[in-house]
C-alpha cells in the first residue's frame, strides 16, 4: 500500500475524535518513528509504500489513539527545550509553558556572577528540567530528586540520551527536614492541579498521566510550594534563586506564601497562554521595604 494512501485512511479513521490538523501531525510523528521518514521525504516520494507487516504496527497506533492515549506515550518519545526524551507512564509529558520556565532559568543564569552554579530541581520526573538545564549551562552541577524510583530510571535514561550528567537522588521532599547541601537555584513544578479541576482535564490526561505527579489534595494545594520553600529558606545560599511552575489559579496565594517566608523579588509571571504561570523569587537576610 502507498503511505500516502495510507495518511488518508489513518487520518479518517481519527476524525470522530480529533481535529485533520492534529490527526495528521500523528501521522507524521508515527512516520518518522516507524521508517525515519519526514513529510518532506513523503512529498517527493510519492510512491513509497508500505509493507503489510508495518500496517499491523500502524494499526496499533490508531487503536491507542482512538482511547485518546497520548502520542508521547504511544510512541515512548517526545520532545522538549530542542531535546529527545523517553516517556512512559511513569512520568507526565513535559509541557511548552515548562519550557518557559527552563528558558526564564537559563536567561537569568548566564546573567549570574556565580562562575559554577548548583542547581536543584525537585520532583524531577522525566528529568527534562534539569538535564535542558544542564545541556544548556555544561559548567553547572545539577541535581534532581523525585519519590518515584520509576521516574528516576527514566530520567537517568535521558541524561545517557542527551549526554549529560545529573546527579538523581530518590527522597520524598515531604518528608524532608533539610537537603544537606547548599544551592544558588532551586526550581520545582510539582503537582499543582486540586481534585476539583479534575473535570477541566481532558481523558488523554486524566487516564494515562501519573495522578502522583499532577494532583494534590483541595484543602491544602500549596502543600509541596510551603514546604519546598521552607527547604529553600535552609539551602539556598544567600541571594539564591527560587523558581516555581504554579497552578494558574492561585498565582496572588502562592505569591503571599513566598511573602510570609521572607522571600524578595518575587514576581508573578504568565505564560504564552496568557495564564499565571511562574515564580521566581531570591532569598536575602535583607528585607527590602516597599
Amino acid at each position: 500500500m502507498l503511505i500516502k494512501e495510507y495518511k488518508q485512511y489513518f487520518i479518517k479513521e481519527l476524525l470522530a475524535i480529533y481535529d485533520e490538523v492534529e490527526a495528521e501531525s500523528f501521522f507524521y510523528l508515527t512516520l518518522e518513528k516507524f521508517h525515519r521518514l519526514r513529510r518532506i521525504d513523503l512529498a517527493l516520494q510519492p510512491n513509497l509504500q508500505i509493507g503489510e507487516n508495518e500496517v499491523e504496527k500502524w494499526k496499533s497506533v490508531l487503536t491507542d489513539l482512538k482511547k485518546q492515549k497520548p502520542i508521547q506515550y504511544i510512541l515512548g518519545e517526545t520532545q522538549f527545550y530542542g531535546l529527545p526524551f523517553l516517556v512512559n507512564k511513569d512520568v507526565l509529558i513535559p509541557r511548552p509553558e515548562t519550557e518557559e520556565l527552563v528558558e526564564l532559568i537559563l536567561a537569568e543564569s548566564r546573567k549570574s556572577k556565580v562562575e559554577s552554579l548548583r542547581i536543584l530541581d525537585i520532583g524531577t520526573g522525566s528529568g527534562c528540567i534539569p538535564i535542558s538545564l544542564k545541556k544548556n549551562l555544561p559548567d553547572a552541577e545539577v541535581f534532581a530528586v523525585d519519590v518515584s524510583e520509576n521516574a528516576l530510571e527514566v530520567a537517568k535514561e535521558n541524561a545517557k540520551l542527551n549526554g549529560v550528567e545529573v546527579n538523581f537522588i530518590k527522597i520524598n521532599i515531604l518528608e524532608t527536614e533539610d537537603l544537606d547541601q547548599q544551592f544558588d537555584i532551586i526550581v520545582s513544578n510539582p503537582p499543582y492541579v486540586r481534585m476539583l479541576e479534575k473535570e477541566e482535564i481532558k481523558p488523554n490526561v486524566l487516564e494515562f498521566e501519573p495522578h502522583l505527579a499532577l494532583f494534590v489534595e483541595d484543602n491544602d494545594p500549596l502543600l509541596f510550594y510551603r514546604k519546598i520553600a521552607q527547604l529553600a529558606k535552609k539551602n539556598l545560599n544567600e541571594n539564591g534563586k527560587l523558581y516555581f511552575e504554579i497552578n494558574q489559579y492561585l498565582g496572588k496565594e502562592t505569591v503571599g506564601l513566598l511573602e510570609s517566608l521572607g522571600f524578595t523579588n518575587i514576581k508573578l509571571l504568565k505564560d504564552i497562554y496568557g495564564n499565571d504561570r511562574m515564580v521566581k523569587c531570591t532569598k536575602s537576610e535583607v528585607q527590602i521595604t516597599k
